[in-house]
């Protein structure tokens, strides 16, 4: 998901900074709301450092590979929403993101407020949508296949039509935007194939080593229901 740099530039860069304004808005809201109902701020802070950490190794370990007009990251936004709770997860990966940009990726610091953008708004969008398909009663430990395929497939959704925006905000609707958003976004269907099945392989594994996976570290949700 990270924009090529060139791909905007100029004076259409201020627009990114708009957006991620309106972002950093949308990460602030749910982190006050996690610190109000999900342990308070140490559990904020503890689990934005676990996020953190994770968002960074996913970006420089996991597997990456440029195509079109972006990059194919497995990112897995709806994972830590359901661990961590979406301030933490927001809170993750804007920090983890930028931590990379600073040391490894300074090429990526233009683009970062476009970066942050395509990351945050989709999590604002899956947080709001696992409170309406998820029941109250339900733990997120028991998720059902199609509710985990629905937050992955909302959250890649949003980040292949924030990159979309940007090409063709940044390029305008030529025949080379078009394949190049299009071969991005066939590329991205890989990673929503897979992360429901992350998704349900963490939960498993969450519900079944209880005695690790509660507490200040993790969700309040991921073994109770709301």
């Amino acid at each position: 998901m990270h924009i090529e740099p060139g791909i905007v530039d100029g004076a259409k860069l201020t627009l990114s900074y708009a957006t991620a304004a309106g972002a950093f808005g949308l990460a602030a809201k749910m982190a006050l709301g996690n610190i109000r109902d999900n342990g308070g701020i140490g559990a904020l802070a503890l689990r934005s450092a676990i996020t953190t950490a994770l968002v960074f190794s996913f970006f420089e370990v996991l597997p990456h590979h440029p195509v079109g007009v972006s990059e194919v990251h497995l990112i897995l936004g709806s994972t830590l929403l359901l661990l961590f709770g979406a301030g933490a997860a927001s809170i993750g990966l804007a920090a983890g993101l930028l931590i990379q940009g600073l040391f490894f990726a300074p090429f990526d610091l233009p683009q970062y407020g476009m970066n942050v953008t395509t990351l945050l708004v989709p999590l604002w969008g899956i947080h709001l949508l696992a409170r309406r398909i998820v029941p109250a009663k339900t733990a997120y430990v028991d998720l059902k296949y199609a509710q985990a395929l629905a937050l992955s497939t909302a959250y890649q959704g949003g980040i292949v039509a924030w990159v979309a925006f940007w090409a063709f905000y940044g390029h305008g609707f030529s025949a080379e935007s078009f394949a190049s958003v299009g071969s991005f976004g066939l590329a991205y269907m890989s990673v929503i194939l897979v992360e429901p099945l992350i998704d349900l392989a963490v939960l498993a594994a969450a519900k079944a080593l209880r005695q690790f996976s509660t507490g200040p570290a993790f969700n309040v949700r991921l073994h109770t229901a709301a």
